[in-house]
């Protein structure tokens, strides 16, 4: 046997059980079972649950949710009524506290016998200008109801010490609504200045010191709470307690707490009539200044102050003094003059009272 044959009877041999086997197999068909894959196992019974109880809490959630809603829009249109309400309470305040400031005006209007011809409200003031006629003299009443301590100041002529100017111009310079002329002044001839007259008050300070009562002049001003006051005073500490804002000073003092004041024989004689310029308070605190007509200052036309503090009294008037008068007399609404100045013209004067809106 050469060497080829030993080697391929090796290999049959060594192949035969392989061979059987592979035969074997094929004869007899054997069934062949593969492996199912595997599928996820249904959910726990605790796990279904626990599923329908948060199914069951979005139910509520959801229903809780429109119950929150019905119930803020329920409390927004309560809010909105509510808020309506208020507002209707406001002006039905309002109303009410305005009822006795228009019944008060109402009254005075009857008392003097004629409307306002002219008026102003703002918040620091309300301005009522009426136009009045007597037997022998003719006036004009400016009623003033202070709202703020901006509704008026006191100037002085050019806002200097020895200074002067109309009515007119310091109302223009300042930019206010009304003005009226204030004190008295005395002149210097060599200078040519025109000074407040005795005790001058700016900004709660004194001008030039405190001067007791001399002549029967009488202090007259305005408080650090907008009341008028005024009066004759010998010592300072007795006007310090009064505690003065601004004021001037003339005479004479005409009604003190409803009660008429002497007047000193000079004033009643010397002039009997002339254009006037008077200031008071009422009751409620609010100021009435008037001012009348006169052809000059030689007695024979205009208001005898006898007759004025009647007018007063019968307004309804508590305290009043008498101001600067004669040609001094200036009224000034709304940019234009009032009164009839006897010189013909305004005349240039050392303090004025102005009028804010």
């Amino acid at each position: 046997m050469n060497p080829i044959q030993a080697i391929n009877r090796m290999m049959m041999l060594a192949l035969a059980p392989f061979l059987g086997g592979m035969v074997f197999l094929l004869l007899s068909a054997l069934p062949v079972t593969l492996p199912e894959r595997a599928l996820p196992a249904p959910p726990a019974a605790g796990l279904q649950q626990e599923l329908q109880t948060a199914l069951s809490a979005l139910d509520r959630s959801r229903v809780d949710a429109a119950l929150t809603r019905t119930t803020v829009q329920k409390y927004f249109e309560l809010y909105a009524q509510s808020s309506a309400s208020a507002a209707s309470m406001v002006n039905t305040a309002e109303s009410a506290a305005k009822r006795p400031a228009a019944l008060f005006d109402s009254r005075f209007a009857a008392r003097l016998g004629t409307g306002p011809s002219r008026a102003v409200t703002s918040p620091n003031v309300d301005l009522k200008l009426y136009t009045f006629q007597e037997q022998g003299y003719s006036g004009y009443a400016l009623k003033v109801a202070l709202g703020s301590d901006q509704g008026m100041k006191m100037v002085l002529g050019q806002d200097r010490v020895g200074g002067s100017e109309t009515t007119l111009e310091a109302v223009k310079r300042y930019g206010a609504v009304a003005g009226v002329n204030a004190g008295g002044f005395a002149d210097d001839p060599k200078s040519g200045r025109r000074y407040p007259l005795s005790t001058t008050m700016l900004g709660g300070k004194y001008v030039y010191g405190f001067e007791p009562t001399f002549e029967e002049l009488a202090f007259i001003g305005l408080s650090k709470d907008r009341k008028l006051i005024g009066g004759k005073f010998s010592r300072q500490e007795d006007l310090d307690k009064l505690q003065p804002e601004f004021g001037a000073t003339f005479v004479p003092v005409l009604l003190q707490g409803g009660v008429k004041q002497p007047i000193p024989t000079q004033w009643l004689t010397s002039p009997a009539r002339a254009p006037r310029t008077l200031v008071g308070s009422f009751k409620n605190d609010q100021l009435l200044f008037i001012v009348t007509d006169g052809q000059d200052e030689k007695g024979h036309s205009g208001a005898t102050l006898p007759e004025l503090q009647d007018k007063l009294l019968a307004l309804g008037i508590q305290d009043a003094y008498n101001l600067d008068g004669g040609g001094s007399s200036s009224l000034i609404f709304d940019g234009q003059i009032i009164n009839r100045p006897s010189d013909g013209r305004l005349r240039p004067l050392a303090t004025h009272f102005l009028f804010f809106q």
